[in-house]
């Protein structure tokens, strides 16, 4: 029991992430219809930014936490400024081509900005010491990271429901050029969605700093999975971003548990293909599927 229980919060904390990510992936998507596959390289700019202010630097954690999101939102509006945005013709393969080249230049220079070697950073909270239940045990740190996922998936919800700014959003996702007639700045919405997009990748990057040890090449992965998750719950809906990146980090650690940890990395994309051929609309996601 204790073992199966450690395999399970070991694989709600890791889900927690991926559905993070996946979140980045669906508030840009309902926004622009654009699967953005630089969305890892946002939680790897975080984490290595963190690394840089709150170690290098010196910076208190706090200050070092909220100018790595912010740099890293400013990133995002960029790379819709400046590569998405001049596209005469944006046809959805072009924009996704687009952003696996944007992945790739980032990862260049986050190569020889910090080099290749991993960083090591403090946990959030001095106390390391692990909070037992039930024979398995749980670190500060994934107590951490579970608080925040939590936080960041009930603002955004809130965000979309309750406010002008969110509903907006919304409008110009369901119809951009109706949206616009209705005098919604559709151009704007599209610029905070994908600021909000960056910033929650970076977010990530910061709060799973301390347990993944920050590196140029960790975002190519974790924005695979964080893709996969969002397919799983249905690309679009946020609480499926939440179930999709839980189910999937609980398969991953119960597979890496009781089979082999070589497997951790297939079974994301088998969970992938599978959900592609059952139910391409995802569990929580539109029966309506488009084709690019």
């Amino acid at each position: 029991m204790g073992e199966f229980l450690q395999f399970l919060f070991t694989g709600v904390t890791t889900g927690a992430i991926y559905g993070l990510i996946a979140l980045g992936f669906n508030v840009l998507y309902n926004a622009t219809d654009l699967v953005n596959f630089a969305q890892g390289e946002w939680v790897m700019l975080g984490g290595l930014l963190f690394y840089s202010l709150g170690v290098s630097l010196g910076w208190p954690m706090v200050a070092a936490f909220a100018i790595a999101v912010l740099l890293v939102a400013l990133l995002g509006l960029l790379l819709e400024r400046a590569a998405l945005r001049p596209v005469k013709k944006p046809e959805p393969i072009t924009l996704i081509i687009i952003t696996v080249g944007a992945s790739i230049f980032l990862r260049g220079v986050a190569m020889r900005l910090w080099g290749k070697d991993p960083y090591s950073v403090p946990p959030i909270t001095a106390s390391v010491e692990p909070v037992r239940l039930w024979g398995a045990a749980l670190m500060p740190q994934s107590l951490w990271i579970l608080g925040v996922v939590v936080v960041l998936m009930t603002g955004l919800h809130l965000f979309t429901k309750r406010t002008l700014t969110g509903k907006a959003m919304e409008a110009c996702a369901i119809h951009r050029n109706a949206a616009w007639i209705l005098g919604i700045p559709s151009e704007r919405m599209i610029l905070l969605a994908f600021a909000l997009s960056a910033a929650l990748g970076a977010v990530g990057g910061v709060i799973i700093a301390p347990i993944t040890m920050p590196s140029y090449d960790m975002g190519t992965m974790l924005g695979l999975k964080g893709f996969c998750a969002a397919m799983l719950g249905g690309l679009g809906s946020h609480w499926g971003a939440a179930l999709g990146g839980v189910l999937l980090g609980v398969l991953e650690s119960l597979g890496v548990g009781y089979f082999s940890s070589g497997i951790k990395d297939a079974i994301a994309f088998l969970v992938l293909l599978i959900i592609l051929i059952v139910r391409p609309s995802g569990l929580l996601g539109a029966s309506a599927v488009k084709r690019f």
